[in-house]
């Protein structure tokens, strides 16, 4: 089959570059996007048997599904981002949720040059992209967008996204008619306890999912309704994982995988990938980084070299990788830095903040009542340890066999059998981290405090950003490995290095290594309140307040709790750095009470990443963050019509 696939690829490449300019502009395929929100590979077509999902599955019998595509971020901005603009976002300072962000000038988002080169583009309509509209990449985008708004004759690029099957979907009012799930026969993971609240929900999600389906299939008869099936290449996928909690917003496989079916009409055969079989799979790694340069390519275009991506489709494809690789950075108002790798068996998680629980309280997610209750189940001590470790402190590093653990509750990283294994994995990571220059290293206020206003791209190209030795205190700081004492000569070392970046990994190791043994000596102590009453830098104050008031006496929390006070102002300092500071009067808890108003009385306004905002707008009560300890209060989930914050 390959062979002469081959053979006719090559003939018709050649015989387009004979051809004069106008006649291959009308003669290049259309492309057709459909997405949809929060969902992962659970339709029929993908073998769900609980899944009613008619118009994917009649799509799928005639295209090509992956089995193993990455959306590399687990949650909608930095998904779209790795999208749109064909760069991993930790290299561009872009991996946070709703953060703000810039390409280096000469960089644009891969569908200004569909545009450039003669498509109309279209997008209807999220974007939620962190880097604004690089490269004005739409002809036009909105509710109304359209391939039907082209000039006649002229190849398009359009783009539908679904969102009925949003996170918020799922825990708002649904018609009678469209329960169609019955929640007793919905399959529970090993990490949800099982409560009416999680059938419920999960009930629902499909319920959803149906309800995308139909959606899906009613851009599908549009498109064949036009005569437009035989001309246009089609592509449908998820945007990251469920919107169920331990699915969206954390970069295990449930994050992380998603649907990617492709079809290519017989006209453009030439375009597709060598294994292309209609109704049939493929076992190569994608994800959302090589759709930038596939979408080029189909179009004839060659790829930017600085994309990071690999093309799967079109005349210009590329040697499929042997990872795929995932991130996850702050989520909303929770500051987090986790990296994953994984290929076709295995998945490596390595956390570079182990002290916080994936289960860090983020105000939106635990609207979802299934959220509320397993915190709430957990606090009563009535879950299992599977069910329980989203709650607790994780290990830097988790291995998981997907063949045999699909649910991921199995850490295969302290097992002997499985070193060498673990040895690849991280030395993936490692490599790739290298590669791309991870600018998610530093802390986000550093980001944007060296970067100055430029890109951070850019910023991480110069003598203003030491990666090695960065990414080399961040491992060193953050290593639980089982066994492993806790180092804290090189912790004292780390917060006397002229980098500001160092010495905030240094902070952040006294906090993962102290709430490991309980204490720090009075070394670390001495270095600390240097560190939290002086440091120049405010990121690394605030990270060095909270451990010195954690495990300090009384006199060492009053300096920390000045020093939080004084860090908070985002006039003073920036919403990154408040940020640090407020999260660190959170997790000090009743310790910071006599703090409470005065960081209660934050600015509630300034010039900042929306997702921040929050922090000068308090909505607990308490101050601009509810507690971890008081996440589960008796909180009742809200019955969410339209919900009026941004879908995330």
């Amino acid at each position: 089959m390959t062979k002469p696939l081959s053979l006719l690829r090559s003939i018709l490449l050649a015989t387009s570059l004979c051809l004069p300019a106008s006649l291959v502009a009308a003669d290049r395929s259309n492309i057709l996007w459909v997405s949809s929100e929060d969902n992962g590979p659970e339709l029929g077509c993908y073998g769900d048997d609980y899944a009613v999902t008619p118009n994917i599955d009649k799509l799928s019998e005639g295209a090509m599904r992956y089995l193993h595509c990455s959306s590399n971020a687990p949650v909608c901005a930095p998904a779209r981002t790795t999208i749109i603009g064909g760069l991993y976002p930790p290299s561009t300072g872009g991996e946070h949720m709703c953060s703000e962000t810039i390409l280096p000038e000469a960089f644009k988002m891969f569908s200004a040059y569909l545009r450039e080169a003669g498509y109309y583009t279209s997008n209807r309509s999220k974007t939620d992209y962190n880097y604004g509209m690089a490269g004005d990449p739409w002809v036009e985008n909105g509710g109304k967008a359209h391939w039907r708004n082209r000039k006649e004759g002229q190849p398009f690029f359009c783009v539908f996204n679904c969102t009925i099957s949003h996170e918020s979907k799922i825990r708002n009012d649904i018609d009678e008619r469209d329960k169609i799930h019955d929640p007793a026969k919905a399959r529970i993971p090993a990490y949800h306890p099982d409560t009416p609240e999680s059938r419920k929900d999960w009930a629902q999600y499909y319920d959803r999912l149906t309800m995308m389906d139909h959606e899906v299939g009613d851009v599908l008869d549009q498109l064949e309704a036009d005569g437009l099936v035989d001309d246009t290449i089609v592509l449908y996928w998820g945007d990251h994982g469920s919107g169920m909690p331990r699915h969206k917003r954390w970069p295990y496989n449930s994050g992380l995988q998603v649907p990617l079916i492709v079809r290519v009409p017989a006209k453009w055969q030439h375009l597709a990938p060598e294994e292309y079989l209609p109704g049939g799979t493929s076992d190569r790694m994608v994800g959302f980084i090589d759709f930038a340069p596939s979408m080029l390519s189909i179009a004839g275009i060659e790829p930017k070299p600085w994309m990071q991506g690999s093309s799967f489709l079109g005349q210009h494809q590329q040697p499929a990788r042997a990872y795929n690789f995932g991130f996850r950075g702050r989520m909303d108002e929770r500051v987090d830095c986790v990296r994953a790798v994984a290929d076709q068996r295995y998945h490596y998680v390595r956390h570079f903040m182990p002290h916080r629980p994936c289960g860090q309280y983020v105000g939106y997610m635990f609207v979802t009542p299934t959220t509320a209750k397993w915190k709430h189940l957990f606090d009563e001590g009535k879950l299992n340890e599977a069910q329980s470790a989203f709650w607790k402190p994780k290990p830097s590093e988790e291995l998981f066999d997907l063949d045999a653990d699909p649910d991921e509750v199995n850490n295969l990283a302290d097992d002997p059998a499985h070193a060498e294994v673990l040895a690849r994995f991280r030395k993936a990571q490692a490599d790739w981290a290298k590669e791309i220059i991870d600018v998610g290293m530093l802390p986000e206020h550093e980001i944007h405090a060296r970067a100055a206003g430029a890109a951070p791209y850019d910023m991480a190209r110069t003598d203003k950003y030491d990666f090695h030795a960065v990414y080399a205190a961040a491992l060193g700081a953050t290593s639980t490995a089982d066994g492993e004492q806790p180092d804290w000569a090189l912790l004292r070392t780390q917060l006397c290095n002229p980098d500001a970046a160092v010495r905030y990994w240094g902070a952040t190791g006294h906090l993962v290594h102290g709430g490991r043994t309980g204490s720090i000596g009075k070394n670390s102590l001495a270095i600390l309140r240097t560190t939290a009453a002086g440091d120049p830098n405010p990121a690394v104050r605030a990270v060095a307040a909270e451990a010195l008031g954690r495990y300090g006496n009384a006199d060492d929390l009053k300096l920390a709790l000045d020093t939080i006070v004084a860090t908070a102002d985002p006039a003073q300092t920036s919403a990154y750095a408040s940020l640090l500071a407020v999260t660190a009067f959170d997790e000090l808890d009743e310790k910071a009470r006599p703090i409470a108003a005065e960081v209660a009385a934050i600015p509630k306004r300034s010039k900042h990443p929306k997702s921040l905002r929050r922090l000068q707008r308090p909505r607990h009560g308490k101050g601009p963050l509810r507690s971890r300890h008081r996440a589960s209060e008796g909180r009742k989930a809200k019955k969410v019509k339209k919900p009026k914050s941004a879908k995330k």
